[in-house]
């Protein structure tokens, strides 16, 4: 059996490391319906990647998205 510890396919390692989230998944983190995560991703404001019938949000796209939403007090 092949290691898989080297770049076997050419591509980063960014990619290899790359986390997706389902829309469920998303909807539970940001604690919203899931319709408003596809309308998000309808909107453009979350990138997604289709899969078959669904979308896969990156982990960080979540995460860098309420970052830049948060408007805390002072």
């Amino acid at each position: 059996m092949a290691s898989r510890s080297g770049d076997e396919g050419g591509g980063s390692g960014e990619l290899r490391e790359m986390r997706f989230l389902t829309v469920a998944e998303v909807a539970q983190i940001m604690r919203v319906s899931k319709m408003t995560v596809y309308r998000l991703v309808h909107s453009g404001e979350l990138p997604a990647v289709r899969v078959g019938r669904s979308f896969r949000v990156p982990e960080q796209a979540v995460h860098r998205y309420i970052r830049d939403s948060y408007s805390g007090t002072a």
